[in-house]
């Protein structure tokens, strides 16, 4: 009976869950005419901010095709278009990571046990109900104006293993994708954007090796356990459309034809192939840590077919300076695989991908202390080999600052307050032991601090174990007063100074001044905006800094080729070779919210 009950709840379609939340009042209808022209993304952003609801676009300009964003405005949102399903998910992925708990607690696993025939996708027949159309029939929204052209900011890119071809060996990933705009054929290609980590890049290595072009499906729309499924880090072995079937409460439903895999219940689906070594420069693009990422050579689509239901709805979001709609995703892949990680990783009980630093380029995290636990000097040993760990593992490997830290010294300590894990932070870090870098190493993609080629920058690990070693404090030294530095701190031990001096005269004023309850020192070029509050200073730090080139010392010394400091300082001013942040004109943002209010009305 429970699984009937499941089963009956299931949105079969992004119509199924648009209608849903207009219900609950939870989407807002803009019945004008809309620009896809920067216009869409601009009411977006400030539905989001303001408002917290779904937006249907009921008239996109160029497009018969409606558009819908935001459907994951709020954690709360996400929730409640899962609400029946989210709490099954959440079991049969804990049980993915530790089989031995269904032994253990049989009773409480159950219920997600019943939905396993959910996982399996079925096969159908290609449906009418689809009709072929041209690239630019799509909506193409443009959500920054440095943007190289139109963008899919929703898709579920779809690819198979060439040595083990199947639905239950594909791999389901979102990536960006650009279908207008540089050198692209119209109609004909199409840019795809992905990072090294992805999966879609080992099918690519295996069709290049065997000089075949690798078949590409990009699904957009579809119930929206679909879009998830294509963001949600798996465990080992965990299929994206197992997934999706079971996060959606229905089966994942797909087609083929022509030799590709089509999924039967999405709005839109982009067919074509990629081949060996065809590459042509994608971008600019406004992405998510707040500023664009650059053209770059990546591999171009020839498109085969594109197909649309008749009825089709557009999904879109925007990415930008966090938070955005994205971040709700974050919240929602936390709110499922909560305790996974640490699973997996032994020692690690929590970590934080700090949305407000682009989420990437920081990580907080707390780990067991346990080495020898009969010594009264206490250092970090075991978190050490934890943090290891942590920058091998998936996405968390695309970190440059990873912060760590020994539950042992305050259990209740949580990642997810960034000011009472930086102020336990700063009270105990050694600057002249618990710094240690890596040079010349893989980074983020998207990220521009480093002066070095696209993907490669550095990390430092920060760890801190034992008794407090400062007492932190918010007293401005004398000397910077009365100096031409301007000096504020965001927090207690967290001085941010604003000067156009060189960092040889800034370390110099410092070596003189008592800097006792001082701990960092970040050096940028508008302190007002960054002491402001923690999230502009964790924003302008993080995003704006490479390590092993930003980070110098007060006092600085190499002892065995460990680089150490007194207080280090964080150069996070913005540098020629850093990407532009992102701007959208005054005008847009005055017709988008007259247009909100309009629909408000």
């Amino acid at each position: 009976m429970a699984f009937l009950y499941f089963c009956t709840m299931a949105y079969n379609s992004l119509q199924d869950c648009i209608f849903d939340l207009e219900k609950k009042g939870m989407l807002i209808r803009i019945k004008e005419e809309v620009d896809p022209y920067l216009e869409m993304s601009a009411i977006h952003q400030l539905v989001f901010k303001h408002h917290k609801k779904a937006i249907l676009f009921e008239n996109v300009k160029g497009s018969k095709y409606k558009a819908v964003s935001n459907l994951f405005a709020t954690l709360n949102q996400s929730k409640y278009i899962f609400r029946h399903n989210i709490e099954q998910v959440k079991g049969l992925v804990a049980l993915k990571a530790d089989p031995i708990q269904a032994f253990k607690k049989p009773l409480t696993y159950l219920n997600s046990i019943i939905t396993a025939p959910l996982a399996l996708p079925l096969k159908k027949i290609f449906s009418p109900k689809f009709e072929e159309i041209k690239l630019e029939d799509i909506p193409q929204i443009q959500c920054w104006p440095l943007d190289g052209g139109a963008f899919v900011t929703l898709p579920q890119v779809y690819s198979e293993d060439i040595d083990a071809p199947g639905v239950m060996n594909s791999n389901l990933g979102m990536y960006r994708i650009q279908i207008s705009g540089n050198q692209y054929i119209k109609n004909e290609e199409i840019g795809l954007h992905y990072q090294i980590h992805r999966g879609i890049g080992v099918h690519q290595s295996k069709s290049n090796q065997k000089g075949k072009p690798l078949k590409v499906s990009i699904f957009v729309g579809g119930p929206p356990a679909h879009t998830l499924s294509a963001v949600m880090p798996l465990p080992e072995g965990m299929s994206e459309l197992t997934f999706a079937g079971i996060m959606g409460g229905r089966n994942f439903r797909y087609s083929i034809k022509e030799g590709y895999t089509l999924s039967a219940d999405a709005d839109f689906v982009i067919c074509g192939e990629i081949e060996a070594q065809h590459v042509k420069p994608e971008g600019p693009f406004g992405d998510h840590l707040g500023y664009y990422s650059l053209q770059h050579d990546f591999p171009v689509m020839k498109v085969h077919k594109v197909f649309a239901k008749r009825d089709a709805i557009w999904p879109f979001t925007v990415v930008g300076r966090p938070p955005q709609e994205d971040s709700q995703f974050g919240a929602l892949i936390h709110e499922i695989t909560d305790g996974i990680m640490s699973s997996e990783i032994p020692g690690l009980k929590s970590v934080n991908a700090v949305d407000e630093s682009g989420v990437h380029p920081l990580l907080l995290a707390i780990g067991s202390e346990r080495y020898t636990p009969f010594t009264k000097d206490r250092k970090p040993q075991e978190i050490l080999t934890i943090a290891n760990h942590i920058l091998g593992k998936g996405q968390l490997s695309l970190a440059k600052y990873l912060c760590i830290v020994s539950q042992e010294d305050n259990p209740d300590l949580d990642v997810g307050n960034e000011y009472d894990f930086f102020y336990h932070l700063f009270s105990r870090i050694d600057w002249e032991r618990d710094m240690h870098f890596q040079t010349k190493t893989t980074i983020d993609t998207l990220d521009y601090s480093s002066t070095g080629k696209i993907n490669e920058g550095s990390k430092v690990v920060w760890a801190a174990v034992g008794e407090i070693k400062r007492i932190l404090t918010t007293k401005v030294p004398t000397e910077l007063i009365e100096s031409d530095l301007r000096a504020q701190f965001v927090m207690p031990g967290v001085l941010i100074i604003q000067s156009d001096k060189g960092i040889e005269e800034i370390k110099k004023i410092f070596s003189t001044i008592d800097i006792n309850g001082i701990a960092l020192i970040t050096l940028v070029d508008d302190a007002d905006f960054v002491a402001e509050d923690l999230s502009n200073w964790l924003w302008v730090t993080f995003t704006r800094s490479n390590p092993a080139e930003d980070i110098y010392g007060i006092n600085e010394k190499i002892e065995n080729k460990h680089w150490s400091c007194q207080v280090p300082i964080i150069n996070a001013r913005v540098k020629d070779h850093h990407a532009p942040a992102l701007e959208m004109p005054k005008d847009i943002w005055v017709s988008a919210l007259q247009k909100i209010n309009n629909a408000l009305k």
